[in-house]
């Protein structure tokens, strides 16, 4: 297989504390903005278009979390060249020249959507590709890139566990402000994904949720994103593993048309300051593993 293109070097970055305060990792899999000069070049639509579908800054706003004890995960690459927020073979076989492995799923809602693991349109559903791709570079996107990053994610994640019997990955995206569809209603400032009650114990929505609106913020929970592949891969509650996602609306941070950061993005910074000092004190005895109950 091939190395990550040399803009890729490092692919991703983990932010560790020399001492963790609480077993919370933040995550940002969506803010990657190096884009490959080959990707560039098979692409139909510019850079711009490209960005689309970027987390833009998501990365930034929770980064200083590091330096109050809680570990940062973010990635460099963008989404639109390999997305590490769905199954590692979640895969189109329209797009491919060549064979895809028996067991890569090409049926999944995402797929069909051009959202797997290479998508094949960006966010406002613009194809991205002048022509079909070979099936080995897709593959070595997954080695190079997808595999490595989800072996950091599970590296930290099992640190937490070890060294305090449960885990919590918050899990940081931003979303557009208006939605593709024109019967929407308008987007809250912060949707919380939970899958539906399946990933996380309910004591951190409540935290979630009760911290973003004494600051002000209007919420969401699970429309329009519950969640994907991340919060419903690593959330396990029975076992003390919890994963919650959280979705910004991105025009509270951002001018999302000239894509630059608004006066108000510090104070949103800080905001995650609170929000990571309210997880942490959620006591550790209400986050499991918790045991079945009798017959």
């Amino acid at each position: 297989m091939t190395q990550p293109d040399g803009d890729l070097s490092p692919p991703f970055e983990i932010v560790e504390p020399a001492q963790w305060r609480a077993p919370i990792i933040f995550n940002s899999p969506h803010s990657g903005s190096v884009y490959p000069a080959e990707f560039l070049s098979a692409s139909r639509i510019d850079v711009v278009a490209l960005r689309r579908s970027e987390d833009s800054f998501m990365d930034e706003l929770i980064v200083g979390l590091s330096d109050r004890g809680f570990p940062v995960m973010r990635v460099h690459f963008p989404r639109s060249y390999v997305d590490v927020n769905r199954e590692p073979y979640e895969l189109d076989p329209r797009m491919f020249t060549g064979r895809l492995p028996s067991f890569a799923n090409t049926r999944s809602m995402r797929v069909a959507g051009g959202l797997g693991t290479i998508p094949r349109v960006v966010g406002d559903g613009q194809e991205i590709y002048r022509e079909r791709l070979d099936v080995d570079d897709a593959l070595a996107r997954i080695e190079t890139l997808y595999k490595p990053y989800h072996r950091g994610l599970r590296r930290l994640i099992n640190k937490a566990h070890q060294a305090f019997g449960t885990a919590i990955v918050v899990d940081c995206h931003s979303m557009p402000s208006i939605g593709i569809s024109r019967d929407e209603p308008r987007r809250p400032d912060v949707v919380i994904g939970d899958r539906y009650g399946t990933s996380c114990a309910g004591v951190l929505v409540d935290v979630v949720e009760s911290t973003f609106g004494r600051l002000g913020y209007s919420l969401g929970r699970n429309k329009p994103y519950a969640g994907g592949f991340i919060t419903e891969h690593y959330g396990n509650p029975a076992s003390g593993l919890h994963a919650i996602q959280i979705e910004l609306n991105r025009a509270i941070y951002m001018d999302e048309r000239r894509r630059e950061r608004t006066a108000r993005f510090d104070q949103i910074a800080a905001d995650f300051t609170v929000l990571a000092d309210a997880l942490a004190a959620v006591p550790l005895t209400e986050l499991g593993p918790f045991q079945a109950a009798a017959e």
